[in-house]
């Protein structure tokens, strides 16, 4: 298992990187993602899910749709979120960057920055999940904002982006700990808005259960190509080589029998932008491993 997790991590770490570079005032969203998915495939990895960039007070989630105008601007808070895989085996990561280094912004991504070292810093084998939220609460407050309390960490596994435990934020009344062999996303999220996030706007990202028996409601080579992402998320345009009305089609077709899952963009309910950092560790017997340092 380890193998695999250190080189998605390795070729996560590498197109984040990437992709830093060319989140600059008047660069399209939509030619951003699709550069660090290409990297991601030109490195050896796998799509753990669409890559996203969510800008200001959208906290996450935006993925640019099929033919997306959108550009950066100078004064933006860009989050890069991307995931990689290898043999199935997932890790996902992000960062955010002050588009034109606005001090009074660069300041949340300071922020979160020293929330997330401060959660990696007591995580550990039976280290309670509380302290990790606790780690993270403490460092965005003393920077004199606000965590976002209703997203954050989670699980990851073979085929799985979202699993057991979760890492929140903020302290809550779980009494999950972390267990040797555990891999988990860590994500500090920090805002000086109300700290809660909505779902607001048109979803682009999906995910079909691929236990549900109601899949069959759509037949043939778009079905295929839907059921080939195995669980993971996926986006409208990686169904690009169909025809619009074939896919919307499918999606309600799948929606309606509950097989499928759609992801709109979480956006900060009060307005004020926000920023994420996100790394995966392994927690493993003797302490743990950043996997996408």
């Amino acid at each position: 298992m380890l193998e695999p997790l250190r080189e998605a991590g390795r070729i996560a770490a590498a197109a984040r990187g990437f992709g830093a570079k060319r989140i600059v005032a008047g660069a399209h969203l939509l030619d951003v993602c699709s550069a660090v998915e290409d990297q991601i495939v030109r490195l050896g990895g796998g799509l753990a899910f669409p890559v996203q960039t969510s800008r200001n007070a959208i906290a996450a989630h935006y993925c640019p749709a099929p033919g997306d105008e959108t550009r950066y601007t100078d004064g933006d808070l860009a989050k890069l979120d991307l995931g990689v895989h290898v043999d199935g085996w997932v890790v996902d990561t992000a960062l955010t960057v002050s588009v034109g280094d606005h001090p009074a912004l660069a300041q949340l991504v300071v922020a979160t920055d020293a929330a997330l070292r401060g959660a990696i810093a007591v995580a550990g084998p039976q280290v309670p999940v509380s302290r990790l939220s606790s780690a993270i609460e403490a460092a965005v407050r003393a920077q004199g904002f606000k965590v976002v309390r209703n997203i954050g960490g989670h699980g990851v596994g073979r085929w799985t982006v979202h699993g057991p435990p979760s890492i929140p934020n903020t302290p809550d009344i779980s009494a999950d700990v972390l267990e040797a062999g555990t891999v988990v996303a860590i994500e500090p999220f920090a805002t000086e808005g109300t700290g809660l996030v909505a779902e607001t706007g048109r979803a682009e990202v999906f995910r079909l259960d691929p236990h549900h028996p109601g899949d069959a409601a759509v037949p043939g080579a778009l079905l295929d190509v839907i059921r080939g992402f195995r669980g993971l998320p996926f986006s409208r345009r990686q169904l690009g080589a169909f025809p619009h009305a074939a896919v919307e089609e499918a999606l309600k077709a799948l929606a309606v029998v509950g097989a499928l899952s759609a992801y709109a963009p979480l956006v900060e309910v009060s307005g004020r932008p926000v920023a994420q950092t996100e790394h995966t560790i392994a927690v493993l017997a003797d302490g743990v491993e950043v996997l996408t340092a």
